[in-house]
């Protein structure tokens, strides 16, 4: 698009406003605040090594990529179904590290919160632990027909703010992300296993 002609004696026209994709001062302020309330209600150094070792098990998704590929070993049947779900598992960890970095959201660094574990970088919107579980949760629990999203997404959310890494807009966003991306390959899966069992 050609740039606007500025004549003598004109201004030249403001720029649009950008688009706001991060929380501002103010939210963040609140955000904090929910992080201080978070920290001193649960953060007892038993609660901190239980997350850690949550933080542990959702790097990089690899825990959740290991139990899917132990579930397409064992369960034979459904080996393809199982294999599919481990790709909509990374396919989600993917989508957040794509969108951590258009975002750039910096992790907390306000000085009331406490840092409780080291991260691989210093973005943090949103939550790949809470997108990749999410995920697993939704497509593993289909898998077993077992309810597991209640079971296994409120806690590795919860383990986030113990940790001081991640804002509660940042766990939040993770996991409708996660869900989106499981409910697109959960649908793709359904009809897969429809296609296969009409050939048969």
């Amino acid at each position: 698009m050609a740039e606007p002609v500025v004549r003598p004696g004109e201004t030249e026209p403001a720029p649009p406003p950008a688009l706001t994709v991060v929380p501002d001062a103010a939210d963040r302020a609140v955000e904090v605040r929910m992080l201080n309330a978070v920290q001193a209600t649960v953060a007892t150094p038993p609660v901190v090594t239980v997350a850690r070792g949550m933080s542990l098990f959702g790097e990089h998704a690899a825990g959740w990529l290991a139990l899917g590929l132990v579930g397409a070993a064992v369960d034979r049947t459904r080996r393809q179904d199982w294999l599919g779900a481990v790709a909509g598992v990374a396919a989600a960890h993917g989508a957040s590290i794509a969108v951590k970095r258009v975002v750039r959201r910096r992790r907390p660094s306000d000085p009331s919160v406490r840092v409780l574990a080291t991260t691989p970088s210093t973005l943090s919107f949103p939550s790949a632990h809470a997108t990749s579980t999410t995920a697993a949760a939704v497509l593993y629990g289909g898998l077993l027909n077992k309810p597991l999203v209640p079971v296994i997404v409120p806690p590795m959310a919860l383990s986030r703010l113990v940790l001081g890494v991640h804002y509660p807009s940042d766990v939040l966003v993770g996991s409708a992300l996660g869900a989106g991306v499981a409910g697109g390959v959960r649908a793709w899966l359904r009809r897969s296993a429809a296609r296969r069992a009409g050939e048969r």
